[in-house]
């Protein structure tokens, strides 16, 4: 360090105390090379000053806590680790370091090794197997080429002409065959990184991070030196939303933390912790001021279809389902394709909507009954049949759509002999008058039978008040018989 240096240090060391209470008379000593923690107590222009112990301050220069954009990467509260790397007992500083820059003898390249304090050296050169490294004053040192980097270097000669820095492994020889290490110091530095982001890692806590890598299921974020994931479910309100259209590698990214989960390693080297992030938790809620009510005609897009059903979007990152029992033979909206529906139910709470597909004439904005007025007990309807199974037909009403105007006819109630084909009886398709027997919440049962009962006794009414009532009416049976006379 520059004599103008330690002079200005001098100075603002003791501008910095200048008027604090007289020192306890006994501190801990501190020795070059030692490993410790300090709190940053105020970032100066040139100094970095900190606290040692509650007790005794030391500093760091400002060059030691840049990144390589130059960005200062601590501030007050902050605590650190670096190394002692000078100790001044007459003017009672501490100088502290990541590294004692170029060692340039025998001694400091020792006392490195022994501390494990970081060294400073040129890359002069690449021969077989490793790096030709100067560490000053003569001193040369040789750094293997697994241990030039903490991951797979493509062209090692582009760090000829590079200060980097190094932490001693080995010195043999009396100096003459000194052996470095760069990965060594990356993955410490990387390793202490991450612990002092992992503090900072709580669910709830909004972080910045890089966007590492993208997949179809979700998102990786580089939350500096640990990493993270979005789900493609946090990417955004709408579902639908693929991943790479959200996100690019490289992108800055503010997330919130979902959670924060242990987990085992699949190796030695594998994460511990399972860090869940959102996009989603930080952009506003579709829900909020939500125009939607029961029984509105809506246009929707279908987004997904599944087993189920089909989800089809009604809002800007709301969906509804389409229930796979509300949909009609005539339905055959896919993805991307437009549709008309009624909200049927709606569930602000859970955020859950469901749909039914809108009548015939319906129009966006208009407000229709869930289920038609006409079905009512005793009631003749007029459907269509949907499907046949080996208990009966299903016939969806006319002026209906969905499960509201489905009805069940079972085998008892359509009125033809026992054994009798129902696909060839009546095939999907047919159209047949049915009697409404029960109405219910997603229950409606129909009698095709009753119907035609129905319309023989009106026949029949209709004849009696033609000709008069006879004096004894017998069975309903000879009525009929009567009537075919």
């Amino acid at each position: 360090m520059s004599s103008e240096k330690t002079e200005a240090m001098g100075d603002s060391f003791a501008a910095l105390f200048e008027g604090q209470a007289a020192a306890p008379a006994r501190r801990k000593r501190v020795r070059v090379g030692e490993r410790l923690e300090a709190v940053v107590i105020q970032v100066g222009k040139d100094l970095v000053f900190v606290e040692l112990d509650g007790k005794q301050q030391a500093f760091i220069e400002i060059a030691e806590v840049r990144d390589p954009d130059g960005t200062i990467n601590v501030k007050e509260g902050d605590t650190i680790r670096a190394h002692v790397v000078e100790v001044d007992e007459e003017r009672g500083s501490v100088r502290l370091g990541r590294s004692i820059g170029r060692p340039g003898n025998l001694a400091a390249i020792e006392q490195a090794k022994e501390t494990g304090v970081a060294v400073e050296g040129k890359i002069t050169g690449i021969n077989k197997g490793g790096l030709d490294v100067d560490l000053g004053g003569g001193s040369r040192a040789f750094c293997p080429m697994s241990q030039a980097s903490d991951r797979f270097l493509e062209d090692a000669n582009a760090l000829v002409g590079q200060s980097l820095r190094f932490v001693v492994t080995d010195v043999r020889d009396g100096g003459k065959n000194v052996v470095v290490s760069r990965r060594a110091l990356l993955q410490r530095e990387a390793s202490e990184s991450a612990a002092k982001v992992m503090s900072d890692i709580v669910p709830g806590a909004i972080l910045k991070g890089t966007v590492s890598s993208v997949r179809d299921f979700g998102a990786f974020v580089d939350l500096g030196g640990i990493e993270g994931m979005i789900p493609r479910s946090e990417i955004a309100y709408d579902r639908s939303v693929a991943v790479a259209d959200a996100l690019k590698p490289g992108d800055l990214v503010e997330v919130a933390v979902r959670e924060v989960k242990d987990v085992e390693p699949s190796n030695k080297r594998g994460p511990t912790k399972k860090i869940t992030l959102s996009l989603k938790a930080l952009a506003a809620d579709p829900w909020e001021g939500l125009d939607l009510a029961e029984g509105r005609v809506v246009s929707g897009t279908v987004v997904r279809s599944t087993e189920f059903g089909r989800f089809v979007r009604v809002a800007p990152g709301v969906e509804g389902l389409l229930h796979v029992s509300e949909l009609g033979r005539d339905f055959k909206a896919e993805e991307g394709e437009a549709v008309l529906v009624v909200v049927k139910k709606l569930d602000r709470q859970t955020k859950k909507v469901g749909l039914i597909p809108a009548p015939d004439g319906a129009e966006v904005g208009a407000t229709v009954a869930v289920v038609s007025a006409d079905l009512k007990v005793n009631a003749v309807v007029q459907g269509t049949v949907e499907r046949i199974e080996t208990y009966g037909l299903f016939v969806q009403v006319d002026g209906t759509k969905g499960r509201a105007g489905r009805g069940l006819v079972p085998n008892a109630e359509i009125g033809v002999p026992r054994g009798t084909d129902l696909r060839k009886a009546f095939p999907e398709g047919t159209r047949v008058t049915a009697k409404v027997l029960e109405t219910g919440e997603g229950r409606l049962r129909l009698s095709i039978k009753g119907a035609k009962d129905a319309e023989e006794r009106a026949d029949f009414e209709a004849a009696k008040g033609r000709q008069g009532a006879p004096k004894s009416l017998g069975t309903f049976a000879d009525l009929l018989k009567g009537r075919k006379l």
